[in-house]
């Protein structure tokens, strides 16, 4: 079977498919991946596919005939064999005399656990009776932009008629229903009542194609939207997209803004940032049509799942209007945005309907700058971000495809008399505010969300840890990540920031993570780091700085003048210029936030030969108090004071620990290693503190995250002592 395409690649493999010939399931998955690996296919977590066939029933030992579908929030692209619901076929064709009607079609979703084949404890998702009930083994439902253009245009079961001609095919139109059971049995009767037919076009929603192999089924649905893709371009020509453009140009303050922007959405919790400037985005944000239509909002329910009934578009021209204008403006939006939701909701809700939720936006559209997504996650942010380009590619598409006014009654009507709930703009349809609500605070929706993992205690922290990559910076950054904290690791040495974060990224995602060179004695680059923080999540809110320096006296005995001022611009004065340019982006988020900084006890026990480290670390213990006092309320300023920390230090590379050694008539050898080295003067200082264990970065990377946490947040200008019990530093 050759395909003839002229946007997507037909990525089936028969080498491949040919090894699961004897297991349906797994050829299931990899057709489903296949789907799922292109966007213009199926948005992530978007879609669902399924098979009918048979497995062996464990308690007659005879066969029985299964449907398998994708499960409840799995995404096509990723999901493994695990991630499908299998049912009895039978027991749910059962459930058509079970059912009650429309009103009482949220009790079926109880009836599929029961259902369910074997030792099968993936949730089925609310599309599986779409499946379950279409007479075909396999079945794809995917949202391709291309046609949902289709689906949500005024114009949209004419055009389709227009399609089958061109192409010879033979799709249907259905409208407007939310998925569920009346939707699987209006499947089940327009396919009955359309003989021959080959896929479905469902109104404002997406697309259902089929076949009698998995092949099939995949080669038809690939097909398909292909086809779509060229009806669309077809009509495209001779059309100012979005009517033209509005405000040209376009002004780089993203980062600028970013941080002020965060800030202003987190009057429930914070979120984390995504950022595009795609062409099509800012030909969106800037055309005449773009406020219009960024009102109306998504049409497929799997678009505004994710990006809210509409973004927040703020009406801000860079050619005319300042940065204090803009801010201005997103203050204003804002609080507009929050009480429009609050209206939508209270309007729309019934007793039994879930709580408000964040009532801020998830998208925001700004003109000449582009598109900003807030999610509780790096990549629930920039999933966000990738729905809302499908959404504007939608309504390209519908734009395209205008050719006269808006029929009457809509076609996405199931009834006439619904038309008029539709709203409609230059042939693009958005679904009625009511039946966005009923399904962005669907019941059934609500109880995917509680399945979800808890969040994490940082996951919506933003952390930039210097000296994070070696030592206690790195445990930090582990220890942060592990807890679900987006971390900024900046380090001089580049290649062990990049190691720390490939570490790192293994705990968590290469989402979560990022590396970036830092002089912490360079203004300028401490700036830079803080702004790879802010391109990258959206903002900070932990700064951490283990970075420091200990001067080793020459020959002599002394340390000459240059290194005395090196240790004190290290060790003190790059914690002033980090606090400084971090203020900067602090002051703009109007959020808490943590500072925490690293003494030592050396600062309150003087010891001979160290004088530089001891007096810059007792300087370091004044500044964090300094500091506590004066970037109060905002931030909380604290730090940690450990006692020598040997392990994977820096500070102590295999010269400086064999003169320790020596110093301290502590026998060893040169061709021991140098972690063997540094074991042997770890514990030799360990006998000096009361629990007489060595301290570890992580000992100290506990303390720090405890000070950066909400569970010190009532803690500012204290240094907590990482020191084994240290009598001489005790504090006085």
């Amino acid at each position: 079977m050759t395909l003839q395409l002229e946007f997507l690649k037909d990525l089936w493999d028969p080498e491949v498919a040919q090894k699961y010939e004897n297991d349906p399931l797994e050829l299931l998955r990899y057709r489903s991946n296949l789907l799922g690996s292109d966007l213009r296919i199926t948005n992530f977590g978007g879609g669902n596919t399924s098979s009918k066939f048979e497995m062996k029933d464990i308690f007659s030992g005879k066969l029985a005939k299964v449907l398998a579908v994708k499960g409840s929030g799995g995404d096509i692209g990723s999901m493994n064999r695990h991630g499908f619901a299998v049912l009895y076929q039978d027991k749910l064709e059962q459930l058509v005399d079970v059912y009650r009607g429309e009103d009482f079609e949220d009790e079926m979703v109880d009836y599929y656990p029961p259902a369910a084949f074997g030792a099968n404890k993936v949730a089925a998702s609310i599309d599986t009776p779409l499946h379950g009930l279409l007479p075909f083994d396999h079945v794809d439902h995917l949202h391709p932009d291309w046609a949902i253009a289709l689906a949500a245009s005024a114009n949209g079961k004419q055009k389709l008629a227009e399609f089958n001609e061109r192409f010879g095919r033979k799709l249907v139109w259905l409208p407007w229903q939310r998925p569920g059971f009346e939707l699987g049995l209006m499947l089940r009767k327009v396919v009955a009542d359309n003989p021959g037919c080959d896929g479905v076009i469902l109104g404002g929603h997406g697309l259902f194609t089929w076949g009698n192999t998995q092949r099939e089924c995949y080669a038809s649905s690939v097909l398909t939207i292909d086809q779509m893709g060229q009806f669309v371009a077809a009509h495209r020509p001779g059309k100012a997209l979005f009517g033209g453009v509005a405000i040209d140009g376009t002004a780089a303050v993203a980062n600028e803004i970013m941080p002020f922007l965060r800030g202003a959405l987190a009057t429930t919790k914070r979120t984390i940032a995504h950022f595009s400037d795609a062409p099509e985005v800012l030909e969106f944000a800037g055309s005449v049509w773009g406020p219009q239509l960024a009102q109306l909002g998504t049409s497929c329910p799997d678009h505004f799942l994710r990006t809210r009934i509409r973004p927040m578009f703020v009406n801000w021209d860079h050619r005319t209007e300042d940065l204090a204008a803009l801010k201005n403006k997103i203050t204003e939006s804002a609080a507009q945005y929050r009480e429009e939701y609050a209206a939508y909701y209270n309007e729309c809700k019934e007793a039994s309907s879930p709580k408000l939720r964040d009532a801020n936006p998830s998208v925001v559209l700004i003109p000449g700058v582009g598109l900003f997504s807030f999610g509780r996650n790096k990549r629930e942010a920039r999933i966000t971000c990738e729905f809302f380009i499908n959404a504007i590619h939608v309504m390209e598409g519908a734009n395209a495809l205008e050719d006269g006014p808006a029929p009457d009654p809509l076609p996405q009507a199931r009834f006439p008399e619904q038309s008029r709930n539709f709203k409609s703009f230059h042939n693009y349809v958005a679904l009625p505010l009511l039946e966005a609500f009923r399904i962005e605070y669907w019941a059934l929706e609500e109880a995917k969300l509680q399945r979800m993992p808890a969040e994490q205690e940082f996951s919506r922290k933003i952390a930039l840890v210097a000296g994070g990559g070696n030592g206690i910076g790195k445990a930090t950054v582990l220890e942060l990540v592990r807890r679900g904290t987006h971390v900024v690791v900046a380090d001089l040495d580049f290649e062990a920031a990049e190691a720390t974060a490939a570490e790192a990224a293994k705990l968590s995602s290469g989402e979560t993570v990022l590396a970036a060179k830092i002089d912490i004695t360079n203004r300028t680059s401490i700036a830079a780091a803080l702004q790879a923080a802010v391109a990258k999540f959206g903002g900070v809110d932990i700064v951490v700085n283990t970075a420091a320096i200990f001067p080793v006296p020459g020959p002599d005995g002394k340390l000459a003048e240059d290194r005395w001022a090196l240790t004190f611009n290290i060790n003190i004065t790059a914690n002033y210029l980090l606090a400084d340019e971090a203020r900067r982006i602090f002051q703009e988020q109007k959020l808490p936030v943590s500072l925490v900084l690293t003494s030592s006890a050396n600062a309150v026990v003087p010891k001979f030969g160290s004088e530089a480290y001891d007096v810059s670390k007792s300087a370091t213990s004044a500044l964090i108090r300094e500091l506590a006092v004066g970037m109060a309320p905002l931030v909380r300023v604290n730090g940690i004071a450990p006692a020598t920390v040997v392990a994977g230090s820096t500070m102590f590379p295999r010269d400086r620990v064999m003169s320790s050694l020596s110093k301290y008539k502590i026998e060893f050898s040169d061709a021991e290693d140098t972690e063997s080295l540094r074991t042997k003067l770890a514990k030799f200082y360990a006998k000096r503190t009361l629990t007489n264990d060595p301290i570890l970065p992580q000992d100290c990377a506990e303390a720090i995250i405890y000070l950066a946490s909400d569970k010190a947040g009532r803690t500012a200008g204290h240094i907590i002592p990482v020191d084994g019990g240290l009598p001489e530093a005790f504090l006085r």
